[in-house]
């Protein structure tokens, strides 16, 4: 059995925003994202490399990963895959993951071409074991897993249950996000784009942007799509995101990136500014745009065996 040191979080700011006036210069983000290779994911694979790609802008223009203390990584794993390049049971594409090594924004941008759409078994624990036990994050980057699917868990390994998974994960101060096929909402609105830890849903605004409230919470999902997924999401103060928004196309596509784009940023902001404390995105985003008025106005975790 091998001991990791947890690792400490750290990285980037949410474009556009001011902490104490100052951004968090030569910061660098470990993000890792793992996809559903059936054949429904064709269109959130397309969407990926762009959606990535403004994140990495987002981070660059803030000074995370523009080369003071080196670059931000990416890993791309697909799973689920039925093809002959598949790992073991747990259906990783050998192709897609570019060797279990971390990449830059541009190569990981290439690297989506790779994904295909043939897989059958799709299991996001045995994905997220995967990743946990052949990716190393670099102990002074901050950790991201994006978890990208719309099927439920296959269970492909027995030994993989939820407290495993949510322990492994804050072993190493991973935050979990999820995009799934569930419903958000409150008591009052249907159809959020996403919500988080805290209760904070995101709303699209019609105009391609998105709002923000408070009483978020999941209101139904697909098979055991919430507490497998949604649930541990939260658990490591993550966010969780709705894939039919997003494949609903249009002004909703347009406000479900910029969601999650923003929202994923201001998280990994908050992780530079407060290592190892509970990131709260939503009210982060809404104390900066109450500041920005002022203005105005004047590997991981223990091993199995």
């Amino acid at each position: 059995m091998m001991q990791h040191t947890p690792k400490l979080l750290s990285v980037a700011l949410l474009a556009g925003l001011c902490m104490s006036g100052a951004a968090q210069a030569g910061k660098i983000a470990d993000i890792a994202i793992l996809i559903d290779e059936s054949g429904s994911m064709g269109g959130e694979q397309a969407w990926l490399s762009g959606a990535i790609s403004s994140l990495e802008n987002q981070l660059i223009s803030q000074g995370i990963g523009d080369g003071t203390d080196g670059e931000n990584r990416y890993a791309l794993i697909g799973f689920g895959a039925s093809s002959s390049g598949q790992t073991g049971g747990v259906g990783i594409d050998d192709q897609a993951r570019e060797n279990d090594t971390w990449m830059s924004a541009g190569t990981f941008g290439s690297a989506t071409g790779n994904l295909v759409t043939s897989g059958g078994t799709e299991d996001g624990y045995s994905a997220i074991d995967y990743f946990l036990d052949n990716y190393t994050p670099r102990a002074d980057a901050a950790l991201n897993v994006i978890l990208i699917t719309d099927e439920d868990r296959d269970n492909t390994n027995s030994a993989l249950d939820y407290n495993s998974i949510l322990g492994d994960l804050n072993s190493i101060n991973a935050m979990l996000n999820v995009v799934v096929e569930a419903d958000f909402g409150t008591q009052t609105v249907g159809n959020l784009l996403g919500f988080d830890s805290q209760g904070t849903g995101y709303q699209a605004d019609g105009n391609g942007g998105f709002t923000m409230l408070s009483g978020a919470s999941a209101l139904n999902g697909y098979g055991s799509t919430i507490p497998d997924y949604v649930d541990l999401a939260l658990a490591t103060k993550g966010a969780a995101w709705d894939l039919n928004q997003l494949r609903a196309g249009g002004l909703m596509a347009d406000s479900f990136s910029t969601a999650f784009v923003n929202i994923k940023a201001t998280e990994i902001q908050q992780q530079v500014s407060n290592p190892g404390t509970v990131p709260l995105p939503g009210t982060l985003l809404l104390s900066a745009v109450g500041a920005l008025g002022l203005v105005a106005s004047s590997k991981r975790r223990n091993r199995r065996t």
